[in-house]
């Protein structure tokens, strides 16, 4: 077998947008003829499916799993560009593949999580990209989490197949983890306590109500106290401990966990496509490249 040089790898990446183990072995196997690599990798498909990388995938999953001693949870976000393949059941057996190997090998990161080998003794990646090119739409494992933990101290929640939240305890109390978690989907919390929001954040909003305050005509004393006012309502609506708790608007969610003795110690929450930007597409030309097979 030839050796390949960088350099043509590089190449080869650049025209076909696949990775680069994937080039530099379609590279050995045609001896080191870029030509014949790139019509071999057409004619498997990996080609046909780089060309759809650049599309934006905006829609798809969400989904958790939690192993059977119930110490470790791991949830997923896997995009597609549209929700009627979200829902296809190819997508959703590959989403389920993927997200049985991260629980069982103990990844936290999607660079990881591709190189995986599933049942078949392919790759992640690699059937990302057979299912690509046999569904005819971008697909992206875009963000992995996970927590550890006593099992009473671990909250899930899951909304339907768009919004997950992972939640990590103190106190070792399921049924209340598992409350915050829906909490938290429900209401959408940046940080834990206002002390947790970023300074750089804070000082954005202080000076957007500054401005808003400066044609008001009151004292400046005044402006001061209303903009102190405001950032406070800001920092409680941000963050999970300033929230009323959703089950209970009565109960701020710091009194809650007050309450109970209880400490949340993290949470994540994925919504899918949350901070895409998704494209505005003209529908005649998306018909039309359906057809050609864009």
């Amino acid at each position: 077998m030839m050796a390949v040089t960088a350099s043509q790898v590089k190449e080869l990446r650049e025209r076909t947008g696949l990775g680069m183990m994937e080039c530099k072995r379609a590279l050995e196997a045609s001896s080191g003829d870029m030509e014949l690599a790139i019509d071999e990798l057409r004619k498997s498909g990996k080609a046909k499916a780089s060309k759809k990388a650049s599309r934006v995938a905006s829609e798809g999953v969400v989904m958790i799993r939690t192993n059977t001693a119930g110490d470790r949870a791991v949830m997923i976000e896997i995009n597609s560009e549209t929700d009627f393949v979200a829902r296809d059941e190819n997508f959703m057996k590959f989403a389920n593949q993927v997200i049985d190997a991260a629980l069982q090998a103990d990844v936290n990161d999607i660079e990881s999580l591709n190189t995986l080998t599933l049942a078949d003794g392919a790759s992640v990646d690699e059937a990302r990209l057979s299912l690509i090119a046999k569904i005819g739409e971008n697909i992206n494992l875009r963000r992995i989490a996970s927590v550890a933990s006593k099992p009473e101290n671990i909250g899930t929640y899951t909304h339907g197949s768009r919004i997950g939240v992972l939640v990590l305890l103190e106190g070792e109390n399921k049924d209340l983890a598992k409350d915050i978690a829906m909490h938290i989907a429900a209401s959408k919390p940046l940080v834990v306590s206002p002390s947790d929001v970023p300074a750089e954040l804070v000082a954005k909003e202080k000076e957007i109500y500054m401005a808003q305050a400066a044609g008001s005509g009151k004292p400046q004393e005044i402006i001061e106290k209303m903009v102190s006012g405001k950032l406070k309502k800001f920092l409680d609506e941000v963050s999970l401990h300033g929230q009323p708790f959703v089950k209970d608007p009565e109960v701020m969610v710091a009194n809650l966990l007050g309450k109970n003795r209880a400490k949340v110690v993290s949470f994540t929450r994925f919504e899918v496509g949350e901070g895409i930007e998704k494209e505005s597409e003209n529908f005649v030309e998306a018909v039309m490249a359906q057809v050609h097979g864009n």
